[in-house]
């Protein structure tokens, strides 16, 4: 920096004594030196004929670029990529949409769960042959879960005897109507499906006895209704299922039986 100057450098006296601007640059010390480089690399004229242009002679234009020609994105999928991609998507959009409800995929069915259970409660009501012939379990798992849980509450632990007894019954029962009818018409999930929503009375039974003892003579009666509307609703059920024309009263007594054991766990 002593090569600089100082700040009093740039003003000059004149012959008058008068200080005045100097316009003269100072020198630095050393010589700046530029580097040139030579483009030695010949010009290409434009490819007008690329597929990135586009040529227009009849419009006056030499050439214009078309940028729809290229690619769409970075990653080099161009167009056609892209459409064949969104028409797949619109394909397979269609397929979830005509795919069926999650409920009828696991073989549930609200409105015939809620026809059986009404068929139960009303023994005189009619109910349609099909809806009756179908494998529900659900239903029986509800009403055999809630008839364990309010026992339970009761303080007794029977979901082994109720479990024990139902699949004890339904191939008993699988065994009768097949006896009793063609074979090829009984399925073992029909008759299971049948006895499960039978078993609603009994778990009537078990939430009076919460609330009430029912023990002595007023169990015995108490039970016996509950007994009977059991085995009414399921001899119904299983006449109007596998057409058993006047065997209703037939069957009747074996379903008594068998609820008469759940009457047995209910109150005792």
């Amino acid at each position: 920096m002593s090569q600089f100057g100082g700040p009093n450098d740039f003003y000059a006296s004149g012959p008058t004594g008068d200080s005045s601007y100097n316009f003269d640059m100072p020198e630095f010390g050393q010589e700046l030196n530029f580097q040139s480089f030579d483009n030695t690399q010949p010009s290409v004229p434009p490819n007008y004929d690329a597929p990135g242009y586009n040529n227009a002679p009849n419009q006056g234009l030499g050439g214009f670029y078309d940028p729809t020609a290229y690619t769409d994105n970075a990653y080099g999928q161009d167009k056609s990529f892209n459409q064949t991609g969104a028409a797949g998507n619109g394909a397979a959009g269609n397929e979830f949409d005509d795919e069926p409800p999650l409920l009828e995929e696991l073989g549930i069915n609200p409105n015939h769960i809620f026809q059986k259970t009404l068929a139960v409660l009303n023994p005189l009501r009619g109910t349609d042959q099909q809806i009756l012939q179908d494998t529900d379990m659900a239903g029986p798992l509800v009403f055999c879960l809630a008839l364990g849980g309010i026992l339970l509450l009761s303080g007794k632990v029977t979901f082994s005897y109720i479990y024990g007894i139902g699949v004890m019954g339904c191939i008993f029962f699988y065994c009768l109507l097949s006896m009793m009818v063609t074979r090829s018409q009984v399925t073992f999930g029909a008759v299971a499906s049948v006895l499960g929503y039978c078993l609603l009375p009994m778990v009537v039974l078990s939430g009076i006895n919460i609330l009430i003892t029912i023990q002595g003579t007023l169990g015995l009666i108490v039970s016996g209704i509950a007994i009977l509307w059991c085995a009414i609703s399921a001899s119904k059920l299983f006449a109007t299922a596998f057409s058993m024309d006047h065997q209703q009263l037939l069957i009747a007594y074996p379903c008594a039986v068998l609820y008469g054991g759940f009457a047995l766990i209910t109150i005792y």
